[in-house]
């Protein structure tokens, strides 16, 4: 199996899953927003049916959804929106938290091997415990805090592992993965974009 093929491992039910997620997240946030707080968008014309990529991360300006609601207006997350429809894990997520979450994006998906991947959609138990171990539960983490811990500190996921902080200069890293994007806010929490999918031991 190459990693071409992966996305049809993605049921129908997931599908509608992160359609209807993303309609309502979209749909939150455009209330509140003009024409003028649209992200940077490329559009291909090449003969083929127009097509636009989000190229920004779009302004995270009132009114903000929730964590799930944030990352799937950011259109960078699509693999890991799937994911947790397919762990039904989306409502637990848009509860009150507060969580902090460390999002892997679509790219940092896309370099797992296609054989750790195919374990982890054959197993239910598996796949929770990976998007778990990409959550803190109770506590906000923001990228000030992050920067103050000691090298080596550690966090406790909602999979009851840990995830270990490190430093390299401004760069905070997660497990070895750096954060991209930091402080993405959401009514429930913060979200920070990292290069990298968090596998438990």
């Amino acid at each position: 199996m190459t990693l071409d093929k992966r996305p049809t491992r993605i049921s129908h039910r997931t599908l509608s899953g992160i359609a209807v997620i993303a309609c309502l997240a979209v749909g939150l946030v455009a209330c509140g927003e003009d024409s003028s707080d649209q992200p940077t968008t490329t559009t291909a014309t090449s003969g083929e049916p127009t097509t636009t990529t989000t190229t920004t991360l779009p302004p995270y300006e009132s009114p903000l959804g929730d964590v799930i609601g944030e990352a799937l207006v950011a259109g960078r997350f699509t693999t890991l929106a799937g994911l947790l429809v397919e762990a039904d894990l989306v409502q637990a997520l848009r509860a009150d938290g507060p969580f902090t979450v460390f999002a892997p994006t679509d790219d940092a998906f896309a370099t797992v091997p296609a054989d750790t991947l195919d374990a982890v959609f054959a197993d239910r138990d598996l796949l929770t415990a990976v998007l778990t171990y990409h959550v803190i539960a109770g506590e906000a983490i923001t990228m000030a805090d992050l920067m103050a811990m000691d090298e080596g500190a550690k966090l406790t996921t909602l999979q009851g592992a840990t995830l270990t902080v490190t430093h390299e200069g401004d760069i905070v890293l997660i497990d070895g993965n750096a954060i991209v994007v930091g402080d993405v806010p959401a009514t429930n929490g913060t979200i920070h974009v990292i290069g990298g999918v968090l596998v438990p031991a």
